[in-house]
């Protein structure tokens, strides 16, 4: 099985466009770009597709050695831009957007820019630096998955999403959560909440848009800043947007951060 059927890669689109490349979130799957995806299709090729574990991946290539690091999602990003052919422009969400940081990282010619939204370099708080968890609480977080993970979904959804007059909207994150198998959903979330990714932030070097919303409860603005400080060559939104998914809650206001970047 090729790389693009192993992640259920969609192309579309303009094919003498520039190449988007679109990463989802942690729990989530390619759905959740769509209501970001169809804006660019006119001008650029748009790639969607799913990290392995999720969405329509092939789950027999779940391998939790390899993917108990981001490195081993990075790893995939990089073989998924070969098979599409590079440079890209990748658009990174939540965890996606450190696993962009580490491809373009380790492969710079593949990337032409990276767009890092509501990203997090580490959740955890340390000495001089504010992720906005405790380690009790990230310790509480994966304990409470492991014991009722449907029941984990249900309450985080709307913590995530942050829009309480959009009810539907962590509805759809929660019932994204469940689709996940449950034992693939707690390795990655073990592998997303006690990553340290800091010292990676400083070597990427293809221009960079760090997009954050104004209020979030998974990755704070605070976060958001430190990694637009910590790259060599980026620029920083901050969107005038609730909660840690505005491609679903804010659309409109993420596609317009997103052409201005692009056209520019």
């Amino acid at each position: 099985m090729g790389v693009l059927a192993r992640h259920d890669a969609h192309v579309s689109g303009n094919a003498d466009g520039p190449t988007l490349v679109l990463a989802h979130g942690f729990g989530c799957d390619q759905s959740m770009w769509r209501y970001v995806a169809p804006a660019f299709e006119r001008s650029h090729r748009v790639v969607l597709f799913d990290h392995i574990g999720a969405g329509g991946s092939d789950l027999g290539s779940y391998d939790p050695k390899r993917y108990g690091r981001l490195q081993g999602y990075a790893d995939d990003v990089v073989a998924l831009v070969e098979a599409v052919g590079g440079p890209v422009v990748l658009v990174g969400h939540s965890v996606s957007a450190m696993v962009g940081v580490l491809a373009a990282g380790s492969r710079p010619d593949l990337f032409e820019r990276l767009v890092l939204v509501c990203p997090s370099p580490r959740y955890v708080d340390d000495d001089g630096y504010r992720g906005g968890f405790s380690a009790d609480e990230i310790d509480d977080l994966l304990t409470t998955m492991d014991a009722n993970y449907l029941g984990w979904a249900q309450f985080i959804a709307p913590v995530i999403v942050g829009r309480p007059d959009r009810p539907e909207l962590a509805q759809e994150l929660a019932n994204s959560f469940c689709r996940t198998d449950p034992a693939i959903g707690r390795h990655f979330a073990r592998t997303t909440f006690l990553s340290d990714n800091r010292e990676d932030v400083a070597r990427v070097a293809v221009r960079t848009l760090v997009v954050q919303s104004r209020v979030d409860a998974i990755a704070p603005p605070q976060v958001g800043r430190w990694v637009h400080e910590h790259l060599q060559d980026s620029e920083m939104v901050l969107l005038d947007a609730v909660g840690h998914c505005p491609n679903l809650s804010s659309p409109e206001a993420l596609v317009a951060v997103l052409r201005d970047f692009l056209g520019r």
